[in-house]
């Protein structure tokens, strides 16, 4: 299988469900270097053109990815803000969230369904 930028031929349909979970379980993996939006980034990029049931899921899961970082930037403002008491409840309720919605996009897009994630801002199109 390749996935050469230059190679612009259809995903065929047993790829397209394995790539767009991908993008979705593929942060967990990215997010222990602090980095889950590279995962859904890579396959959006690569698949964009050859899959729009990929581009769907890939462009998803990096706009969760993004607002995930602001919340994150929001929680520790507002953690410092209050010398860290908000932080102890912010942080783990942000933290169960993302694992609870990003196992559901994984399920969805390997059911052959499409998924919104909640509470997302839709930066990237």
């Amino acid at each position: 299988m390749s996935i050469s930028p230059q190679d612009r031929s259809p995903v065929r349909p047993d790829q397209e469900r394995t790539w767009a979970m991908a993008s979705h379980i593929g942060t967990l993996v990215s997010a222990w270097i602090a980095l889950g939006l590279i995962c859904p980034l890579v396959i959006w990029l690569l698949y964009r053109e050859r899959s729009d049931y990929i581009r769907r899921h890939s462009l998803e899961s990096l706009n969760f990815q993004i607002t995930l970082l602001i919340y994150l930037a929001i929680s520790v403002v507002l953690g410092l803000i209050t010398f860290g008491l908000l932080l102890f409840v912010l942080l783990p309720a942000l933290g169960i969230f993302a694992l609870v919605v990003i196992v559901m996009a994984t399920i969805a897009a390997g059911s052959g369904q499409d998924y919104r994630y909640p509470l997302t801002f839709r930066m990237v199109h």
